[in-house]
């Protein structure tokens, strides 16, 4: 039988081919240049995934240079940031000093970074799955401020996610959560390449897949072969070349990749007369072209599947592709951190028109190419971020609580006086919670300000007596409730508060979740921390004060979680007025460059608000309300103490009981409220010149001349206090909880954990004995 050369029917234009090619070149040069050109004293493996962006680049290609809007945005997963680098580097808008820079100091990192890295990236990606799901709350953050007459825009939010990413955990809660279905605007580009970092996935499974985003609403679609093969399958014997390759395992289609010609011709047939003869019609370049001819490669079929997304429900494209499209470890199982050698970057080189010598060169002035990047450059080019507006917040609403209260009441009641103080600052807050709003006590304020929908939604209990939280639905409400999952709550937390930057338009984004459940949503907020979003995250109730729930349902190291991470500031309040104080100085934190994000501890132990001591003085209160915000204040100060107590939030009470009693042994003792140990360990830092943090609350909190033994105690960690021994290097006992919880009464529970007042009073003795 006469071979005979198939050609493809045409993928697009040449000049786009072209673009595809050097953007697979420079994406494969970046890797190449930190690992086996830059000088590396330390040894240290630098690394890169030059197959995992290979994959990619026939589907970034197409986006950028023919589908993408400036109004869109897009999710690069993690291991294709340096095609993504390459496409910015045509368009024009990063220097090409930076190509030679991947995972340097101050230069591209690792995986695309939008406050790092040096050219434009839209979300933050890296911590699996995260980055992925960041598109869906930046969709609903950009809604929200929509519908409340903001000017910023729609467009589509791309994610271009692995199909090993669909392993993680936080895809499936974001995408069953019942506001996504919604989102019309989210388009998901699954690259299914069918290996994972140390394998060939066997039973990659898409059609369960396919089946899984189907039930949750999405538009599915799947592009499988490009049109080389589409072809074939017209022809005698294509239906069983389909049916072949449909049927055959992953691992064995992987293999074929790293077959020639004369192994596929006798792999692939498998007995079958028909595929056989149509097999021997194909000269060898054909038929290994056609079994490399998968969709997520044919820019003509991209061009197909993109035009057939419909805009009414979220999308979910599946692009069958090559992991290593186009390089020489194309398919090979360990491909994943390969690297090409220096003879392989060589003959890459030779087959895609490039230079290894020169591998930075763009395409030439005048050239279509040129004029194709120049078109995508000004198509995709966006407005300046406006001038943020100035939003105005007290410090200090003025009220002064009274009787008994708890922290945790306390947040509702600053929230409805900040709509009367500050109205103007009060509209740009937003709260959201995971299906807790009203045992979180933000009853009151979802009463007043409503709940958010992008559309107006009856609430069938309003005439209904016994209704105490009014569930009003509408476009200006400033309550968003999510499913329970508090990983989507932190999510759409982190894109809130990156509007300031996005669109020029700062919000003041508020969560309230239960204080145990913080570890749990503790790397995506931390997350979206990295990646510019500023918000305030709320555990209550927290620690073993929860009592009667018990076990589980008790958080040991939060208040450690609120010190160690970056760019955030934590408090845990001890009464009403510090709650007010410090939530006022959280919120003034937020939207702007430089700002920060907050994390509250928070309680449901009612205390006797007397017990503050707030000053009537207007300067004495001042003062205190900054010691306040600044982490610690002076609560009892004794004429001349033999000890410091310092406690922090529920366990000042019984700091404070602990005193009189001391007193009533001749032991006199100074009470500290610690508000927040991580700006007093700054504070501490700063004094010996390192950090930033203000060595003033320390000259009037812990001051030397009355630097006495200490005994520390909170509900958490006791490890959170410590430090505090070292502001005067003075002998000191730690309390607090390092065992699980238990369930029965506050006094059961505190002396179980060895936190209750007799257990402060033995260690007061016992330091200075």
């Amino acid at each position: 039988m006469t071979q005979a050369s198939v050609t493809a029917p045409a993928t697009g234009s040449d000049e786009l081919a072209a673009i595809e090619r050097r953007v697979l070149w420079l994406a494969t040069a970046i890797v190449h240049h930190a690992n086996r050109v830059r000088a590396n004293p330390s040894g240290l493996k630098v690394g890169g995934h030059q197959a995992s962006c290979a994959s990619l680049v026939s589907i970034m290609t197409s986006l950028w240079f023919r589908h993408l809007r400036p109004e869109d945005r897009v999710s690069v997963k993690p291991h294709a940031s340096p095609v993504l680098h390459a496409i910015n580097y045509l368009l024009g808008e990063l220097d090409e000093k930076y190509l030679t820079t991947l995972r340097e100091f101050g230069g591209l990192q690792s995986y695309p970074s939008r406050a790092k890295d040096p050219d434009p990236v839209d979300y933050s990606t890296g911590s699996v799955g995260i980055g992925a799901t960041a598109p869906i709350w930046g969709a609903l953050a950009r809604r929200y401020l929509t519908t409340r007459g903001s000017a910023a825009g729609t467009g589509r939010q791309y994610s271009l996610v692995g199909d090993a990413e669909l392993d993680e955990g936080a895809i499936w809660e974001a995408i069953l959560d019942p506001a996504v279905a919604e989102l019309g605007e989210i388009v998901w580009i699954v690259d299914l390449n069918r290996q994972s970092l140390d394998r060939v996935v066997p039973n990659i499974a898409a059609g369960r897949l396919q089946g899984m985003f189907d039930a949750a609403g999405w538009q599915v679609l799947t592009l499988k072969y490009g049109r080389l093969l589409e072809e074939l399958f017209t022809r005698p014997g294509g239906a069983e070349l389909r049916a072949r390759i449909d049927a055959m395992p992953n691992p064995e289609y992987q293999r074929l990749l790293r077959c020639d010609a004369a192994q596929v011709r006798d792999r692939l047939p498998a007995g079958n007369a028909a595929l056989a003869s149509l097999v021997a019609s194909l000269d060898d370049e054909t038929l290994l072209a056609a079994i490399r001819n998968l969709g997520g490669h044919d820019l003509g079929s991209l061009d197909e599947v993109f035009a057939a997304i419909s805009d009414d429900r979220p999308t979910v494209i599946f692009c069958y592709t090559v992991k290593g499209r186009g390089l020489p470890t194309q398919g090979h199982p360990q491909n994943h951190s390969s690297l090409l050698t220096v003879s392989q970057m060589e003959e890459l080189a030779a087959s895609l028109g490039t230079d290894l010598a020169s591998p930075w060169e763009r395409f030439a002035p005048g050239s279509r190419e040129a004029e194709l990047c120049a078109q995508a450059a000004s198509r995709l080019r966006r407005p300046d971020v406006p001038s943020l507006p100035s939003v105005e917040l007290p410090v200090d609403i003025g009220r002064t609580p009274s009787g008994t209260a708890t922290t945790q009441a306390a947040l509702g009641r600053v929230l409805l006086d900040l709509t009367r103080e500050a109205p103007e600052a009060a509209k740009r807050v937003v709260t959201v919670s995971p299906d807790v709003s009203s045992t979180t006590n933000l009853g009151g304020w979802v009463n007043k300000v409503g709940v958010w929908s992008a559309t107006e939604r009856r609430d069938w209990f309003e005439d209904d007596p016994e209704t105490i939280v009014h569930w009003r639905e509408k476009p200006t409400g400033q309550h968003v409730e999510l499913g329970i999952a508090e990983t989507n709550l932190v999510g759409l937390l982190g894109e809130l508060g990156a509007t300031w930057s996005r669109w020029g338009e700062p919000l003041l984004p508020i969560g309230v979740m239960y204080d145990p459940f913080v570890e749990r949503a503790l790397e995506p907020w931390s997350f979206g921390i990295y990646a510019g979003g500023q918000s305030i995250l709320i555990g209550t109730p927290s620690g073993v004060t929860l009592a009667p729930e018990g076990g589980a349902h008790q958080s040991i190291t939060t208040p450690s979680i609120g010190v160690e991470q970056p760019g955030c500031v934590s408090y845990e309040p001890a009464f009403a007025i510090d709650t007010e104080w410090t939530l006022l100085a959280a919120l003034g934190r937020l939207g702007k460059p430089g700002g920060t994000s907050s994390y509250f501890r928070l309680s449901t132990r009612p205390v006797d608000q007397t017990l503050a001591g707030v000053p009537a003085d207007p300067a004495a209160r001042e003062r205190r309300r900054r010691q306040v915000v600044a982490g610690a204040y002076l609560l009892r100060r004794a004429a001349e103490p033999a000890v410091t107590l310092a406690a922090m939030g529920a366990l000042v009470p019984d700091a404070l009981a602990a005193a009189e009693r001391l007193a009533q042994v001749g032991v006199a003792a100074d009470v500290v409220c610690v508000t927040s140990p991580g700006l007093v360990f700054e504070a501490l830092q700063a004094r010996s010149g390192r950090g930033g943090g203000e060595p003033w609350i320390l000259d009037q909190v812990f001051p030397a001349s009355r630097a006495r033994p200490l005994v520390t105690v909170l509900d958490g960690h006791p490890h959170t206090l410590a430090f505090l021994a070292g502001i005067n290097r003075v002998p000191s006992v730690a309390l607090g909880v390092t065992r699980f919880g238990q369930s029965g009464s506050i006094e059961d529970v505190y002396r179980y954990h060895g936190i209750d007042t007799d257990s402060i009073i033995r260690a007061a003795l016992d330091v200075l004995a």
